[in-house]
């Protein structure tokens, strides 16, 4: 187990152990998804971006160079900020099982805690990986279409309600699983 994160030491109750606590990956993460995303962001941003210019280039109205802005912002995002925005969110999730519950902890601006109760937990499922790196979903989700295309879009506003709570890309995935599978026999 690593070393317990005071993310998680915050919203543990006293005396409350914990059986493992974890980070997802660090880093950019490229992801089967992208092979659809990343030309449909390059082509979503090339218009936007060739739209602007050609408005710029032409002395056109204010209305239609305020217009392409926003294209041009979400085509910017989809290419390239999306990637950073995904790490940063990462960076700051950290997943803990006890032997009641399991705890996850998130946010980019301000942390929020999400707390499954592990008697109530009806539907596990993992998705394992190269490397032991896997994923951990609770209540369904992991095998939806959704998950596994727009997986990386987690950070986009909304996108992560629709995914369902999961430990994203942990190390020793199928560890944790049993882990997890223990405690829930133990209660």
């Amino acid at each position: 187990m690593n070393a317990l994160h005071t993310e998680i030491k915050k919203h543990l109750s006293p005396g409350e152990a914990v059986l493992w606590s974890g980070q997802p990956r660090q880093g950019l993460v490229v992801r089967g998804g992208d092979a659809l995303l990343i030309p449909f962001s390059l082509m979503w941003g090339g218009f936007a971006i060739f739209w602007e210019a050609t408005v710029l280039r032409s002395n056109a109205p204010v209305f239609f160079v305020l217009w392409g802005i926003p294209f041009v912002l979400v085509g910017l995002h989809l290419i390239i900020g999306r990637f950073f925005l995904e790490a940063k969110q990462r960076s700051r999730t950290f997943y803990a099982v006890t032997p009641e519950r399991i705890l996850i902890v998130s946010g980019i601006f301000r942390s929020s805690a999400k707390s499954l109760n592990l008697r109530t937990l009806s539907d596990l499922s993992l998705t394992e990986g190269k490397n032991n790196e896997g994923t951990i979903a609770f209540g369904g989700g992991s095998g939806s279409l959704f998950t596994s295309m727009f997986g990386g879009l987690g950070s986009w506003p909304g996108v992560g309600t629709y995914m369902g709570p999961r430990f994203e890309l942990i190390a020793n995935a199928k560890s944790v699983f049993k882990t997890i599978r223990d405690a829930q026999r133990a209660t």
